[in-house]
């Protein structure tokens, strides 16, 4: 029978099957943070267990680390509970001998950012998380997926997981994204399009003439974002992109071993004629720039449109559109463009990459932050911020008046130092836009880096397209 990609990754891992929709599956690599690990450590040491296979894992503080422009090496997490998160992680990674990228490490970032750079993500890998933008390892045809706290102690004493199994959909997108339009709008659209459950349930595979073009780390926005749709998996094809990403992050890959890994790489597609449950198909063609308007993912229109009417909407959605309004304080039937904003954020797991610090760094060179606008970007590892700060973005974010921070999740969540004040409205780079995400009260509007760029710039949510591309 036909099989989809999502079915041979699965097939692939599975150790036993349980039942009709559960099966035993192997993870090639797990990944823990500071927050989902505690609990599992204990339970194995309450039952005289050791971690099977200590170097299938890898641990990195992302959430609770503070940012602030400090050497690496100096990097102090202020807060007590976070402070002592941070210090159990290395407590347990050296009691079980467990790979870490801690506060100090000079290669610390996000996780998801952090694996994929180190080569450590490869095509028909498995990779487990307690993270939900796990997703994003799709990119480079692994299947990643996130797991509870729970489930953590389970993949440490058995490098299993008791899985159930998910349906399977196909979103093809062809064509050529437009000028000052970027993978971020096209995920907005698409999530806005089919909702934010749209894809619950399902494992997603990414194809069409759009997707091929587009680089690796532009397939890792596309699919970090998937799960803002529900999705449990997120897949894209690995092609001649994907290769040159892993040879070019994974230095110990040559010879005899990369021939034999790209043997099997080749098979690693959806067969003519296999079935998908459920197939969507978009026109990249006439993508504009994307912005959220209320809270949730799927609450995304153009720049150029109008704030929803809910006297209008479905009336399912009616409440939930008037909530959202109130708590976002905007009128209905008004132009989201121009809408001042007061903060403007740069980074994360979904955009915190070298190429979305270019994005940003060619509508900011030459021009300064908006008075009225505190703005900060914040790289996704230790890596990316020095190969930026070697291309001279950092300093084009500097001299226009940007805070140029250590790597971390920062403002993505409200875990750390950089959150918002009750009221500030913010551009964000970030994935999710749920009240108090950023902080308590505060507002977050979702879009690409060149828009929040040129947000940072104009002090007003703006069409990028209207401001240019400064070259030079």
């Amino acid at each position: 029978m036909p099989s989809t990609l999502y079915r041979k990754l699965v097939d692939a891992h599975t150790v036993a099957r349980i039942d009709g929709q559960h099966v035993l599956l192997y993870a090639d690599l797990h990944i823990m943070n500071e927050y989902t690990s505690p609990q599992a450590f204990t339970g194995l040491r309450e039952q005289g267990r050791r971690v099977l296979r200590p170097a299938q894992q890898l641990a990195v503080v992302s959430h609770i680390i503070p940012t602030h422009p400090v050497n690496a090496a100096q990097r102090v997490i202020q807060d007590p509970a976070s402070s002592l998160q941070a210090r159990n992680l290395k407590r347990n990674c050296d009691e079980f001998g467990i790979k870490l990228f801690d506060t100090t490490d000079t290669n610390q970032g996000i996780e998801h950012i952090v694996a994929p750079e180190h080569g450590l993500i490869r095509p028909g890998m498995v990779v487990m998380c307690g993270d939900s933008h796990t997703t994003t390892y799709g990119a480079l045809g692994a299947l990643g997926f996130g797991v509870g706290t729970s489930e953590v102690e389970h993949i440490l004493a058995t490098q299993t997981l008791v899985y159930r199994l998910a349906g399977d959909m196909r979103i093809r997108i062809d064509g050529a994204l437009p000028l000052g339009t970027s993978v971020k709008d096209l995920i907005l659209l698409i999530i806005g399009r089919i909702g934010a459950q749209g894809a619950r349930g399902y494992a997603v595979e990414f194809c069409g003439t759009t997707i091929a073009t587009l680089s690796a780390e532009a397939r890792m926005t596309m699919c970090n974002m998937a799960v803002e749709a529900g999705a449990r998996a997120a897949l894209i094809q690995p092609d001649q992109t994907t290769i040159d990403y892993v040879v070019a992050h994974a230095p110990e890959l040559r010879g005899a071993a990369l021939e034999q890994a790209k043997a099997g790489w080749r098979d690693l597609y959806s067969d003519d004629g296999a079935r998908f449950d459920v197939e969507h198909v978009f026109d990249a063609d006439h993508v504009e720039p994307y912005v959220t308007w209320g809270t949730s993912p799927d609450q995304a229109m153009p720049i150029g449109g109008l704030v929803p009417d809910p006297a209008t909407a479905d009336p399912h959605a009616h409440d939930t559109i008037v909530r959202a309004l109130d708590y976002m304080g905007l009128q209905a039937v008004t132009p989201i463009e121009r809408t001042p904003v007061d903060r403007v954020f740069i980074g994360s797991c979904t955009n915190g990459r070298i190429e979305d610090l270019r994005l940003a760094a060619a509508i900011v060179r030459g021009r300064s932050v908006a008075p009225a606008v505190r703005a900060m970007v914040v790289p996704g590892s230790g890596s990316v911020r020095r190969q930026a700060e070697q291309e001279g973005l950092a300093q084009i974010f500097i001299d226009a008046g940007f805070e140029w921070r250590q790597p971390g999740c920062s403002m993505c969540l409200a875990m750390n130092d950089d959150v918002l004040a009750p009221g500030e409205r913010c551009a964000s780079t970030t994935n999710r836009n749920f009240e108090g995400r950023q902080g308590r009260a505060g507002r977050t509007h979702l879009m690409s880096p060149a828009m929040a760029a040129a947000a940072a710039v104009t002090g007003y949510i703006a069409d990028v397209r209207k401001l240019g591309v400064h070259h030079g």
